[in-house]
Order: C-alpha cells, then sequence, then structure tokens
C-alpha cells in the first residue's frame, strides 16, 4: 500500500511537470510576480510551477517570488491563488521603467499623468469616479475626454506635475509615463514615493509594450477580463494586417521616410511603419534633424508627414491643415526628383495615429492600417481603418461620436490616393 501511495505520487508528479508550459510559450514574459513559469499570463499552471520548485523539480524563477519576500514556499502558491481569483490584497510586478512596484488592492483612486493612460483606463473600462487627478491636457481635451472637465487638474504636463497637489488627493495610485522621458519625471517619482503615494511607470503608446501594459494594467485594477476583451481586438487588426505583410518580398516594400517637423524624425516612426510593410529610410538613427540630402539621396518611395494637431475637435472635411502640410513637402527644391513627389506619394497623418507627440494616444493601430493601405492598395483594399477607429470609439472608449461627422485623422484618405 505504501510503496503505491509513493507510486502514485511520483506520477502523479510527472504528468504536472509535462502539464507545466516552458517560458519559451510566450512571446513575451508578463513581469507581474507570481507568474512562475514566465509566460504571458498567471494561472494554475504557475501554481503547479511553483510547487515544483518547492519540491526541488524546478529550478527556481524570480516571478515565483509571488509574495516578493525573498523566499519561494507555500505562501507564493496561496498568493497566485489569489491572484487568479483577483482577492489578492496586494500585487508586485514590474514597471515600464524597470521598477518593482508593489500595488496595495483595491485600487480607488487613480492619478493619471499623460492621455496615453487615460485612454488606456478607459479601454479596460475604468470608473470615472476612480480618476481623481488630471493634467490639463486631458482635462482642457474636451473632444475626446469631455467626462472628465470637473476633475482637479495636478499640473501642466507629465514632466510638470504638482505634486503638492498630488499628495492633497492621496490616490491609492499614480500612472506616470516613463521617467526615461527626463530628470524632471524623474524627480516627480521620486517626490511621490517620498510622501508614500505609489507611483506605476507605464508606457501605452507604442506596438512593442502596449499588449503586456494592457495586461498589467488589467491584473493591477481586476480588469483582466476587459483588457484580454480588448487586446483580441487589438491583436486580430494587426495580425490581420501582419499576415499579408509576412507575404511581401522584402524588395516590394517601399521605401519610406517619415517626419513630425521639416527634416526631423522620430526613433520610433520605425514600428507602424515597418508593421504595414514598409521600410523606414533612417530605421536605427535616434529622434532629432536629419540632413535634406540625405533624404533626397535615398529617394523614398513614399513619405509621411506627422502633424501635431488634436485631429478629434476638428469637423469631418476640413482639411485645410493636412492639405498645407502636404503642399508644403511636394513643393519643397531638395525633393522635386524624389520618387515620393514625382509619383505624388506624400500622405499626411495625425498625431492620435501616431506612437508619440502631443495628442497621440493608443490609436497607434489604426494609423498602421492607413500606412498599409497607402503602402500597399492592392493588396489591402478590404482593409477599413475607419471602421476598426469607429469601432475603438464606441466600443472601447464610450465615445458618442460619429467619424462621418467629426474628425479628419489623414489625407488624402486612401481610396483617393
Amino acid at each position: 500500500m505504501g510503496m503505491n501511495r509513493i507510486s502514485a505520487k511520483i506520477a502523479t508528479t510527472m504528468l504536472l511537470l509535462l502539464l507545466v508550459l516552458p517560458a519559451s510559450a510566450s512571446d513575451y514574459t508578463l513581469e507581474v510576480f507570481g507568474n512562475a513559469n514566465e509566460d504571458g499570463t498567471i494561472n494554475m499552471q504557475d501554481v503547479t510551477y511553483t510547487e515544483l520548485i518547492i519540491l526541488e523539480y524546478r529550478d527556481q524563477t524570480e516571478l515565483a517570488d509571488a509574495k516578493y519576500d525573498g523566499k519561494i514556499n507555500m505562501q507564493d502558491v496561496t498568493q497566485i491563488e489569489l491572484v487568479i481569483l483577483g482577492k489578492e490584497k496586494e500585487l508586485t510586478l514590474v514597471d515600464t521603467d524597470d521598477r518593482i512596484v508593489t500595488v496595495e488592492k483595491p485600487i480607488t483612486s487613480i492619478a493619471c499623468t499623460i492621455s496615453h493612460l487615460v485612454e488606456t483606463l478607459r479601454s479596460i473600462d475604468i470608473e470615472k469616479s476612480m480618476i481623481v487627478g488630471l493634467t490639463d491636457g486631458t482635462i482642457q481635451s474636451t473632444s475626446y475626454f469631455p467626462e472628465f472637465g470637473d476633475v482637479t487638474s495636478i499640473g501642466s504636463s507629465f514632466g510638470s506635475i504638482d505634486v503638492e497637489m498630488v499628495v492633497v488627493l492621496n490616490p491609492d495610485i499614480v500612472l506616470i509615463h516613463p521617467t526615461t522621458r527626463g530628470v524632471g519625471t524623474a524627480q516627480v517619482v521620486k517626490k511621490l514615493e517620498a510622501a508614500g503615494i505609489t507611483v506605476y511607470c507605464s508606457r501605452t503608446n507604442i506596438p512593442t509594450t502596449y499588449v503586456e501594459e494592457m495586461r498589467k494594467l488589467g491584473y493591477i485594477f481586476g480588469k483582466q477580463d476587459e483588457a484580454e476583451e480588448f487586446i483580441d481586438f487589438y491583436e486580430e487588426f494587426l495580425n490581420s494586417i501582419g499576415e499579408i505583410v509576412d507575404d511581401i518580398p522584402e524588395e516590394d516594400k517601399p521605401k519610406v521616410y517619415s517626419e513630425y517637423s521639416s527634416y526631423a524624425i522620430g526613433s520610433k516612426d520605425v514600428y507602424p511603419i515597418t508593421l504595414a510593410g514598409g521600410k523606414s529610410i533612417f530605421a536605427g538613427l535616434p529622434s532629432g534633424e536629419v540632413d535634406p540630402e540625405a533624404v533626397a539621396t535615398s529617394n523614398p518611395d513614399v513619405i509621411v508627414c506627422i502633424v501635431t494637431d488634436e485631429a478629434d475637435a476638428r469637423a469631418a472635411g476640413d482639411t485645410a491643415t493636412l492639405v498645407e502640410a502636404r503642399t508644403e513637402i511636394m513643393g519643397r527644391p531638395m525633393l522635386q526628383n524624389v520618387a515620393a513627389v514625382t509619383n505624388e506619394r506624400v500622405y499626411v497623418i495625425t498625431s492620435p495615429f501616431w506612437p508619440y507627440l502631443p495628442h497621440s494616444g493608443c490609436r497607434h493601430f489604426v494609423g498602421v492600417g492607413y500606412l498599409a493601405k497607402w503602402f500597399h492598395p492592392e493588396l489591402f483594399g478590404d482593409l477599413d481603418p475607419q471602421a476598426i477607429h469607429q469601432e475603438y470609439l464606441t466600443e472601447f472608449q464610450g465615445l458618442d461620436y460619429d467619424l462621418n461627422e467629426q474628425g479628419v485623422f489623414v489625407y488624402p484618405p486612401p481610396e483617393e490616393s
């Protein structure tokens, strides 16, 4: 009988080993303590993995320390089970700035220092009443954030936060753009933490971090289901583009020059351009000015001009600003012999669809759709970025906003290009 129990235990352990997915099963590691097997989610496989670590059948992983106390034991198993049930009292995770942050749960009040993050919170259905402090830019963007006019201002931008006002508000958490933006933001984080306020740095405006950050925010606020619903929507659209782009030979991808100001580029331009099936002529270069002659010598097939603009506030049909930007580029003497100009493949896109600049947010995926139609009109004839944009605004942003009546985001429209 004793031997049978031992054999059963060994068999059970071997079965558990087979059930545990390796970390490589996910495209990235969800950096939440409790994600013991280091995949993209926290589930019962992490419970099993942690038990196997305790039994010394698996090597320890950093994220198996769910309690974040330097030990891996049955308390971590219990913590993981609580996280799965959404009943944990605290959660430790790594933010976008590689800071380890412990969040006390539940969270009932939030201050947010940049509109990207406010937009993300709406996507996962965070109640408006929880948001107690916002920057002036968000409060004053009444066309896109109409519900926040009565929220207390906490400063003019994420780098100029009114720390004293945040301390008075005493939110459970402050969401802030990563401190890599500059010393000023790093000082804000330091002051807020010194006042005992939890600060979480999050970048939700570029493709490389968007899904993971959305998922982590879902765990922080107990909105995992809402986060997964949005991620499915987001990835389905981008994957529909990616499946076609993956089959495009490299030599058929257009060379693209993009600028946010006259002969000034952003290092993150490469993300949407690549996803849409183009090749950025200045990929790998830092943000800043470029030599006009270098642009002409590169002879781009396509030029994309990013206009810093609150496009949500403009009436449909009001294309004057975008037409002016396009006309200026096409009239530059240095570019007269460039293929993009001679073939009239110069396009204008507004900053809400781009992964940086004021007024940009989490709508970069819609911008990728427009780029794909511009770059490869013969391959993306059935793609409808405006329909996806409208669904996003209605279903995930909760806005009564008709794109047929309000907002001009690109020029010329793909069907006219």
